[in-house]
């Protein structure tokens, strides 16, 4: 059963179907989209449902978390992180978003630390690691803020509405978890 954590500021919980209306809005922003690979743009109607659904069922097999992000002062849904599991290497992948109104609040910062500790610590695994687009720096800042690493950048990685983006990719390993938090 996915976990429910609680920060200074935010809950994270797991996805409900009522969630669905908030995620077209927040996803659909298409600064939000833009420099995330996985938004489509314009949000399709019913995507929001299947997506949470496909949440659920990852959850429910242990291949990966997905929690909603809650302001905890105004019960409001303000975003998604994301901790999918490659079992057999005992790796996640940290992925995320926050609607655009929320910018700049340290909310990803805050909502990463929690999941990056639930990883290590919960889930028993060896490395997380993250990508973001380069001109995503401050998607960037929060991989550096719970402390991972620079551990490259591809060129042209991806492709983003038809134009082909650079990709910088961060890591943590448990050792270095460890070590910086004694």
């Amino acid at each position: 059963m996915q976990p429910t954590f609680e920060t200074e500021r935010l809950i994270l919980r797991p996805w409900m179907l009522t969630d669905a209306s908030a995620v077209r809005e927040l996803a659909g922003e298409r600064e939000v989209a833009d420099t995330t690979l996985s938004i489509p743009h314009p949000y399709p109607e019913g995507a929001a449902e299947s997506w949470i659904g496909a949440c659920r069922h990852r959850a429910s097999e242990g291949n990966g978390y997905s929690f909603a992000i809650v302001r905890k002062d105004r019960q409001m849904l303000i975003g998604c992180i994301s901790l999918n599991i490659a079992k057999p290497h005992r790796r996640g992948e940290l992925a995320y978003w926050v609607g655009s109104s929320f910018w700049g609040n340290g909310f990803a910062t805050e909502a990463a630390k929690q999941i990056v500790r639930y990883g290590f610590l919960e889930l028993n695994l060896n490395k997380i690691n993250a990508a973001a687009m380069t001109r995503n720096p401050a998607s960037s800042n929060v991989m550096i803020k719970v402390g991972m690493q620079h551990e490259g950048t591809f060129k042209q990685q991806i492709r983003k509405w038809d134009e082909y983006e650079d990709l910088v990719y961060y890591g943590l390993t448990r050792t270095d978890y460890d070590k910086m938090n004694g």
